[in-house]
C-alpha cells in the first residue's frame, strides 16, 4: 500500500514539475508575442521575407515568437501641405499633415489604424477637403514620420489624439470632426472619454469593442487559439507597456460621447465583430447612425466601397 501512495505521489510530482514547465514556456511565448505586437522595428532592423520565401523553421519563429512589424512609411501627397509638429508628455515628437480647403467651415482631423500611417488617409480627407473642410491628418506615435517604437493599441496614443483636437480648438475652430478608422477610432473614443474632448461630430470607422477582443481577432486570423492566449497577452502586453489593457475598452468610452456620431464597418470584418459594433452603438447615449458596407472587410471603407462612404460622410456632416 506505501508502495502505491509513494508512486501516486512521484507521478503527481512529476505532473506538476511538467505542467509548471508548460506554463511557464507558454507564458515566454505569449511575452514575446506580446512584444511584437506592440513594438515597430525601424527600417533595416530585421528582414522580412515574403510568404512564399519563408522556411518551415520561420513560419515556426514567427508562431513561437512573433510577427516582426517594419514602422510604416508615408508616401507623399501630391497636393501642397502643411506639415506640423506636436510633442507628448514622454518628449516624442508627432508628424501631422495639414491640408487647407478654401471655404474652411470646420476642420477635420483624421487617425489611422494599427501599423498604419497618415498618407493611408489621403483620399479620405481628400472627401472632407471637397466639401469644405480643413483637414489634418496625423502619424501617431511609433508610426510614420512620428517618433517611438512602441504602440500602446489606444491607452497612451489617446494623447496623441488630444494634441491634435488642443491645436485645432487654440487656433479657434468651433467646428472639430475627429474622424478615425479602426486604432484610430477607438483611440478616439478614449481621448474623449479621458480628457472630456467636445468635438462637433465624430465619425468612428471600424473600432474594436475592447483590446481584448481586439487580440483574441487578431490571434483566430494567425490560425491560433484565442483562449486563453488572448487573456495571457492582452496581460502580458498591458504590463510589458505599463499599463491595465483589459480596461481599454471602447464600448464603454463611448458612452462620454456627446455629439453625433456615424458609427460603420466592413459586412466581411473578420476583426471587429458585428457583436461588438452593436454594443458600441447602443452604448452610445447621442444622435447616432450606423452603416454597414456589406462588401467590405477590415480596410478602408472609402477605398473599398468609395460612393457609398462618400454619400454616407455628406449626408452625416450637413445634418
Amino acid at each position: 500500500m506505501k508502495s502505491i501512495f509513494a508512486e501516486m505521489r512521484l507521478f503527481l510530482k512529476r505532473l506538476f514539475k511538467t505542467l509548471l514547465v508548460a506554463f511557464i514556456l507558454l507564458n515566454v511565448i505569449v511575452i514575446c508575442h506580446a512584444y511584437k505586437f506592440t513594438h515597430f522595428y525601424n527600417a533595416g532592423e530585421v528582414t522580412l521575407k515574403n510568404k512564399e520565401d519563408k522556411s518551415a523553421w520561420d513560419k515556426t519563429k514567427e508562431i513561437l515568437f512573433g510577427f516582426n512589424f517594419i514602422k510604416s512609411v508615408n508616401s507623399q501627397p501630391d497636393s501642397a501641405l502643411k506639415t506640423t509638429y506636436f510633442t507628448t508628455k514622454s518628449g516624442l515628437k508627432l508628424e501631422a499633415w495639414e491640408f487647407p480647403a478654401d471655404s474652411g467651415i470646420g476642420t477635420v482631423a483624421l487617425f489611422h489604424g494599427h501599423g498604419g500611417k497618415k498618407s493611408s488617409l489621403l483620399q479620405e480627407a481628400g472627401v472632407f477637403n471637397k466639401l469644405g473642410y480643413h483637414t489634418i491628418l496625423l502619424d501617431f506615435r511609433a508610426h510614420g514620420g512620428s517618433e517611438g517604437n512602441t504602440c500602446t493599441i489606444g491607452y497612451k496614443e489617446a494623447e496623441d489624439v488630444k494634441l491634435v483636437y488642443d491645436y485645432i480648438a487654440g487656433k479657434g475652430e468651433k467646428n472639430i470632426i475627429l474622424y478615425g478608422a479602426s486604432l484610430g477610432a477607438a483611440t478616439i473614443t478614449k481621448a474623449i472619454n479621458d480628457y472630456t474632448l467636445t468635438p462637433s461630430k465624430v465619425i468612428l470607422d471600424m473600432p474594436f469593442g475592447s483590446l481584448s477582443n481586439a487580440v483574441s481577432s487578431r490571434l483566430k486570423l494567425m490560425g491560433l487559439p484565442a483562449q486563453p492566449l488572448g487573456t495571457m497577452l492582452t496581460f502580458w502586453g498591458g504590463l510589458e507597456n505599463g499599463f491595465w489593457a483589459f480596461s481599454n475598452k471602447p464600448s464603454e468610452y463611448v458612452k462620454k460621447i456627446k455629439c453625433p456620431v456615424l458609427l460603420q464597418r466592413g459586412g466581411l470584418d473578420p476583426r471587429v465583430t458585428q457583436r461588438e459594433t452593436a454594443l458600441i452603438y447602443s452604448n452610445i447615449h447621442t444622435v447616432k447612425k450606423m452603416v454597414i458596407y456589406d462588401h467590405t472587410a477590415h480596410e478602408s471603407l472609402c477605398k473599398k466601397e468609395t460612393a457609398k462612404w462618400t454619400a454616407e460622410i455628406t449626408s452625416f456632416l450637413q445634418q
